[in-house]
């Protein structure tokens, strides 16, 4: 059951949404009251966290099974899980990917009188397993003071004001810890005081923290962005491009899968973004991967005279692989309880996406392997991407998945059947919602709870062509 109101959006927004998910294909497929339950209760997933807390393991330096039973030790060391016995999961069909189950919600945490109100991506962090860091504190009792036991909410309209005392407005109740550090410091603004302001100590959905933990074998990474490096299976020695990379959890999965053997190409346009791609490289002892600062619709070389010499932009018909996983509207972030875009935002991507797929498609080797992919659940940015893709770019097929672990497309776009389920679109609305607790977890299956987190994740979408054929062929009748 939720413990949470289904995310908020502007009604435009969510109209627009729900268009998209209760279209006419869909309602003569399975009726319109089974499409608007449906609709609904991907709103009411989107603003619960996932079942479970994904990591993967940088196989480049560790064998997984060591990784697994060093983050076994740290686990018992973790405040979360002192005295708790949580298994980690070695995924089937992921080999380098490790589930640890999600406690909650955890329904008899005593709230205090003593309260801090944080913003709402600070909230969502909490969910997944964060302390509260000063920076997102926006309010704060004006008798707290450092090692009180605080009540911490989340803001999830982004309606208080910084350093307010109180707020009676809407906000979502994230569990209990304990301040590092009194009202006075939070908001001084000191930057030596930007560490973490609240350690929680009984949130209400339990998962492990992973600040500093592991972090050159191990990488926090949602379950289908995983899956999307093993569908593009990059080789050893083969230069592959990740078009949209920051930051750089594909890029390194990529890397690493390679056996750090070949070249991977990194671009982003923003100079920082750039900069974590390389520290994460340099963390997880990755040498193949170069990252550039460039604008990824600017990536192809136009002018054959000008030599860029291993540099954007690129030649065409240069990578045996790309990975376009493209800017998107991240509707299918979890949890998200509040989006306040506006409908001009929300359609604003897929132009953008329309722009980089004629590059990523002439940047490819004939016979290279093009992923597509976002991390929303719009049916524009998803299916509607593809169809248009198809009959845009004669040279691309569409290719079957491995692994297929999401559902398949969603009605909506025009597709037939068959292109239909080689698409993965990853649905968290296809499972109830439920409750975990430590008996729970005793008396399941591993293989049931592969399958849950197999379907209770982020909402997600992958695509992968062939490209059958070269771009650069000249027809004869011009």
């Amino acid at each position: 059951m939720p413990v949470f109101p289904k995310i908020s959006l502007r009604p435009e927004v969510e109209n627009y949404l729900k268009e998209g998910f209760v279209n006419n294909e869909v309602v003569s497929a399975s009726g319109k009251a089974a499409a608007e339950r449906k609709f609904e209760a991907l709103l009411n997933h989107l603003s619960h966290p996932p079942s479970f807390t994904t990591v993967r393991v940088n196989t480049h330096l560790a064998s997984v099974q060591h990784v697994k039973e060093l983050l076994l030790d740290e686990l018992q060391q973790v405040w979360q899980f002192n005295g708790l016995s949580v298994p980690v999961l070695q995924h089937p069909d992921l080999q380098d990917v490790l589930l640890i189950p999600v406690i909650g919600p955890r329904k008899n945490i005593k709230r205090q009188q003593c309260e801090a109100v944080v913003g709402a991506q600070c909230g969502s962090a909490v969910l997944r397993g964060a302390h509260v860091y000063t920076p997102g504190i926006v309010s704060a009792s004006s008798f707290m003071k450092a090692g009180d036991v605080i009540s911490v909410y989340s803001d999830i309209k982004g309606k208080c004001k910084k350093g307010a005392r109180e707020f009676d407005g809407t906000k979502i109740f994230l569990g209990n810890g304990i301040s590092t550090l009194s009202r006075k410091e939070i908001f001084s603004g000191l930057p030596r005081l930007r560490g973490i302001g609240i350690r929680m100590t009984e949130p209400i959905y339990l998962s492990p923290s992973f600040d500093n933990v592991l972090p050159s074998y191990l990488f926090l990474q949602n379950l289908p962005s995983a899956v999307v490096t093993h569908v593009l299976n990059p080789q050893p020695g083969e230069k592959i491009l990740d078009l949209c990379a920051a930051p750089g959890g594909k890029t390194t999965h990529i890397a690493a899968l390679m056996h750090d053997q070949g070249e991977v190409i990194a671009l982003d346009k923003i100079a920082n973004k750039v900069e974590k791609i390389k520290q994460n490289a340099l963390l997880l002892g990755l040498n193949s991967i170069k990252a550039f600062c460039f604008d990824g619709t600017k990536a192809l070389k136009l002018d054959e005279i000008e030599d860029t010499e291993g540099t954007p932009p690129f030649s065409p018909e240069s990578f045996d692989r790309i990975l376009l996983d493209a800017p998107c509207s991240g509707m299918g972030q979890r949890p998200n309880m509040a989006c306040t875009w506006t409908l001009k935002e929300v359609t604003s991507y897929q132009p953008l996406q329309r722009k980089l797929f004629p590059v990523a498609v002439q940047l490819l080797k004939p016979g290279g392997t093009l992923v597509y992919s976002t991390c929303t659940v719009t049916l524009e940015e998803n299916e509607e991407q593809v169809a248009w893709a198809l009959s845009t770019f004669p040279c691309l097929q569409l290719q079957p998945q491995e692994p297929q672990i999401g559902g398949e497309g969603m009605m909506g776009a025009g597709l037939s059947g068959e292109q239909l389920r080689q698409l993965q679109r990853f649905d968290p609305s296809t499972t109830p919602l439920r409750d975990t607790d430590l008996e729970t977890l005793r008396d399941a299956r591993a293989e049931d709870m592969i399958r849950l987190a197999n379907k209770d994740c982020i909402g997600f979408f992958i695509a992968k062509f062939l490209k059958w054929k070269s771009t650069s062929e000249k027809d004869p009748q011009k």
